[in-house]
């Protein structure tokens, strides 16, 4: 079943968008029947879960981990020696944690600046305004250990298609307002869209849709 929910959302992706399986709460062998499916992007949002799963499926060529979850700053050193991106970067405290374990690892980590569009306070991130004048400020670029490689962002949690396109829409528009600068030539993704959400996420440029209930079914854990 696994396989064949892979399949049948792999070909709908468009040139250009990239499916991340999002495994949490899965066990590893879940992991392992979509990894012969092809897939190789999981998403993991509990660092203890993903240091487990990481050194579980250590013998699985080419896997990339994406951490999508809520980060705390206390943990990133559990995950910075291996994690292939952070979509969720929601302060400028965190990135700079990030930037700090990277570098111990000797590593340049690629992150995504978490965009709060949704219409619900219990959503983390960055206001558009906020994240604006972040960039502008220029902060980041004391930060050699940390890449700016995009934007994350959730849509409401409604019924209604209109505001989730809006939502949608509203990351796009800084998306691509941040990627015509010139400072940040390593800026093209966009993760939008999850398994109620992603086909309007992709009409509205998503690159990276999160997907775990329709491939894996409900949490196991």
């Amino acid at each position: 079943m696994i396989a064949e929910e892979i399949h049948q959302i792999t070909e709908q992706l468009p040139a250009g968008v990239r499916l991340v399986a999002v495994s949490k709460y899965h066990p590893a062998e879940a992991i392992r029947e979509a990894y012969a499916a092809g897939q190789r992007i999981f998403g993991e949002s509990h660092a203890q879960e993903l240091q487990l799963k990481h050194g579980e499926l250590a013998d699985l060529q080419g896997i990339e981990w994406h951490f999508i979850g809520h980060l705390q700053t206390n943990k990133v050193k559990y995950i910075a020696p291996y994690v292939s991106l952070i979509h969720a970067v929601d302060s400028p405290r965190l990135l700079a944690e990030i930037n700090k374990q990277a570098l111990k690892a000797g590593r340049r980590i690629p992150c995504l600046l978490q965009l709060h569009v949704a219409e619900e306070e219990t959503k983390f991130g960055f206001t558009p305004d906020e994240a604006k004048a972040f960039i502008e400020s220029g902060e980041w670029r004391q930060l050699e250990g940390v890449e700016l490689a995009g934007v994350m962002a959730m849509a409401t949690n409604t019924d209604d298609t209109r505001r989730i396109r809006d939502d949608f829409r509203r990351a796009r528009r800084f998306f691509e307002e941040a990627s015509l600068s010139a400072d940040l030539p390593a800026f093209k993704e966009l993760s939008m869209g999850m398994s109620d959400d992603w086909h309007i996420a992709i009409e509205e440029g998503s690159t990276l849709i999160r997907i775990g209930t329709t491939i894996f079914g409900q949490r196991q854990y």
